[in-house]
């Protein structure tokens, strides 16, 4: 069975991925600090509505509840539920707002998460040795 041996990675694709983290960072940075602001802003709109929360308002609460905290973590206040509310249909929209902003986020990190292991599976397996035999 021949043997491979492993390419030492070049000074330029090791360039590549180090700017490829760094954009990531950035991006990363840019989005969150993004998503804060218009969490605030919405906050503050929402909060000046003297009517008692519905459905609709209820399901903008529980979307920007995940997306909160690093809002709470540096001490702003952002309102994530609220107190003057219709009952059970706020609280309906509350839960399918928070179930949908899960399914959004934790959707796609699982997404990525399969197609990341699916590529490593491809790049292990030698070319004409199917996966199943391959006992990947």
């Amino acid at each position: 069975m021949p043997q491979t041996q492993a390419k030492a990675p070049s000074s330029d694709s090791l360039g590549r991925k180090l700017l490829r983290i760094v954009l990531r960072a950035i991006t990363i940075a840019v989005v969150a600090i993004s998503l804060g602001w218009v969490v605030q802003r919405s906050s503050a709109s929402l909060d000046r509505s003297a009517a008692p929360a519905g459905f609709a308002r209820g399901m903008l609460h529980g979307a920007i509840m995940p997306m909160a905290m690093p809002n709470l973590l540096i001490g702003q206040e952002v309102t994530i539920y609220a107190p003057n509310n219709t009952g059970r249909s706020y609280k309906l929209g509350y839960t399918a707002g928070v179930n949908a902003c899960g399914l959004l986020f934790f959707g796609y990190f699982f997404w990525r998460v399969n197609r990341t292991r699916r590529e490593l599976k491809e790049a292990v397996t030698p070319p004409g040795l199917s996966h199943s035999r391959a006992g990947l």
